[in-house]
């Protein structure tokens, strides 16, 4: 069989494209949607159920280093007094200092904790009065907050006004509200600024530093700072200890809830977020990771607040995040316009 010398023609079924406009379409690459993986990761660490071993090692070891180092100390001390009594007295001092500032410390942690119990057995009596429709309740649950508030500036002007018309509501319902619509107004508003500034500040760490556990140690960081702010606000003052706790409380509710789980409708709530996503991942990041923060602010909102939301709007994430990354991330104004009308 011998081979043929001319070109080899091979017909095809469907007619072959002559142009551009004939080509067929090319295929999408599909780029994975933003996750917030740093939130995700400060909510499984801060919500991570504690183990008792673990705890009782760990205050064994601390009362084991404790000891430890008083007994070092004073030897040093004793050593001092028999050799050179007046460095003696100077150490002596010195660690009567560092044991006077750390018992001070202890106290200050102490009246945060306490003040934290105060506002939660405020915001449980607010609860049964509410579900009691106990007016006498109500009226010792309004009396807990106007002295929880007394002196501050910026109830003043609400405390004067409740105290004015609280004795024409014979309701408890109505009373709680009047004293809801009075007093937390202008908290609700400072607690929302501090959480978009936590969301921003989250979003704008995620979208610019590569490193990989940066955005996560920063939005740690962040929310414990929100955290604590908010529980200032509202009158928690929350020490050290206190905001770690709030954080484990608040993500812990987070957690069980589902509410940390991000879907297509967060992403595409947000304004530019499906863009955003598509154009860099760490830009679709950011605004996931803003949007969580916010949702961790709202939450430490309803555990610090003395009064459950009733006469006042519930903040939504939505709003928070648009006025958070507001020119940051392109949002428009439009958007940006129409979340403060809703959450007005």
């Amino acid at each position: 069989m011998t081979k043929p010398k001319g070109p080899v023609l091979i017909e095809l079924d469907t007619p072959a494209a002559t142009g551009p406009d004939r080509a067929p379409p090319v295929p999408e690459v599909l780029v994975p949607a933003p996750e917030g993986r740093a939130m995700q990761a400060v909510a499984l660490l801060a919500a991570r159920p504690r183990s008792r071993l673990g705890r009782f090692f760990w205050l064994s070891a601390s009362a084991l280093f404790t000891f430890i180092l008083g007994v070092a100390a004073w030897a040093f001390i004793d050593r001092l007094f028999a050799e050179y009594p007046l460095l003696g007295w100077i150490a002596a001092v010195l660690v009567g200092l560092f044991v006077l500032a750390s018992l001070m410390i202890a106290l200050r942690e102490w009246s945060a904790y306490a003040r934290l119990m105060r506002l939660d057995g405020v915001h449980k009596a607010a609860l049964a009065a509410i579900a009691s429709h106990d007016l006498k309740a109500a009226r010792k649950v309004v009396g807990q907050i106007e002295m929880l508030y007394a002196g501050r500036p910026d109830t003043e002007w609400g405390r004067a006004r409740l105290k004015e018309r609280a004795g024409d509501v014979f309701d408890a319902d109505a009373l709680l509200a009047l004293a809801e619509a009075e007093l937390m107004a202008p908290l609700d508003r400072a607690a929302r600024l501090q959480i978009e500034a936590a969301a921003r500040q989250v979003a704008t760490v995620t979208a610019i530093v590569p490193l990989a556990l940066a955005d996560v140690a920063a939005a740690l960081m962040a929310n414990l700072r929100m955290i604590r702010r908010i529980a200032e606000i509202y009158g928690g003052r929350a020490g050290a200890l206190g905001s770690w706790r709030l954080l484990r409380t608040v993500l812990t509710h987070l957690v069980a809830t589902g509410a940390v789980a991000v879907g297509d409708d967060l992403i595409h709530s947000i304004a530019g977020g499906g863009l955003l996503s598509k154009l860099s991942r760490r830009f679709g990041e950011g605004v996931v990771n803003g949007a969580l923060t916010a949702r961790v602010g709202v939450a430490a909102i309803e555990v610090c607040r003395p009064l459950p939301f009733a006469a006042l709007p519930k903040p939504k994430v939505t709003n928070l995040v648009s006025r958070a990354l507001a020119g940051l991330f392109g949002t428009s104004r439009g958007e940006k316009g129409a979340g403060e009308a809703s959450d007005s």
